[in-house]
């Protein structure tokens, strides 16, 4: 069956009371997104402390109503409650109701990265002759499959590396498709970094897929053990990316390689400039509207 889904950009302040009108007026369900998502001006929520919820300063809401609401009542009673959103603030849409999980595996093919690292979903049998390295994915809980340029340029570049023996670090795991490659392309073990638990539980699914879970440690910050990585890898936000550097710096060995992404174009400037004090070798590719910085860290 169709919905109904009501869109509004709102200010972070505002949001309380957008929520609890709309939940009066019938909303069954409501998400919040960063208005600026996507753009320079994305702004990275990390682990909020106890009690905290924190949120953008701008936000475009999404409500669901059922098909047959009264979207004119409904639009005239939001602006008798919410008077401070202007008109052109507001939109509605239908939206189809779907197999999601079936869409996903019918749009999602098998996706090379590099000389021989494949990603494939679950309902397509890779070829039996071998020669290649494949990757598995369940559309479950993936929060990423290589089909975005971050992901892309990350796996890419893990193709070109020598793995093989090597300690590989993911910070901003999501899926786990970065460790779980590294280590089919023969890293001896990963650990996976997320301060999403649920990414730690598709990393974990995944990794189990693959046959590489007993490779696989996943954390959420702060709670690895200590030890230096050969490699990293760290596909989150730019802002995010320029605060962990030291941090970063800290985690691997002198000489070690890595790769970040998740950098809008325009932002990877000023991170070359924070990155060359503990990095060198700095390298940019670009795909699409991102950037990925490659380089290794210095020897003291």
């Amino acid at each position: 069956m169709p919905w109904l889904e009501l869109s509004l950009t709102i200010r972070a302040a505002e949001q309380p009371r957008v929520e609890a009108a709309l939940e009066d007026l019938g909303a069954l369900s409501i998400t919040l997104r960063d208005a600026d998502a996507e753009t320079p001006d994305e702004e990275a929520i990390f682990e909020p402390g106890v009690g905290e919820i924190p949120l953008w300063n701008q936000i475009v809401l999404h409500a669901l109503f059922d098909a047959d609401a009264d979207r004119r009542g409904l639009t005239a009673a939001i602006a008798d409650d919410l008077p401070f959103i202007e008109p052109a603030h507001i939109a509605w849409r239908e939206v189809e109701d779907q197999d999601w999980e079936r869409a996903w595996m019918d749009q999602f093919k098998p996706m090379p990265f590099g000389r021989r690292l494949w990603v494939y979903p679950w309902n397509i049998e890779p070829p039996a002759d071998g020669g290649i390295v494949v990757v598995r994915l369940d559309p479950g809980l993936a929060f990423g499959t290589g089909t975005h340029p971050t992901t892309a340029m990350c796996l890419e570049w893990l193709d070109g590396q020598q793995l093989a023996g090597k300690h590989v670090l993911d910070y901003g795991c999501g899926s786990g498709i970065l460790a779980i490659a590294a280590l089919k392309l023969g890293a001896a073990r990963a650990v996976g970094i997320d301060n999403d638990p649920q990414a730690l539980l598709a990393s974990r699914d995944n990794a189990e897929r693959n046959g590489v879970d007993g490779d696989l440690d996943v954390y959420l910050p702060g709670e690895a053990p200590s030890g230096l990585a050969d490699v990293l890898v760290a596909n989150i936000l730019a802002g995010p990316l320029g605060e962990l550097a030291p941090t970063f710096a800290a985690a691997v060995k002198p000489g070690a390689p890595f790769a970040l992404s998740g950098i809008l174009q325009g932002q990877h400037e000023e991170l070359l400039v924070r990155y060359a004090e503990w990095f060198e070798g700095l390298e940019v590719r670009t795909l699409e509207d991102w950037v990925r910085i490659s380089g290794v860290r210095k020897r003291d």
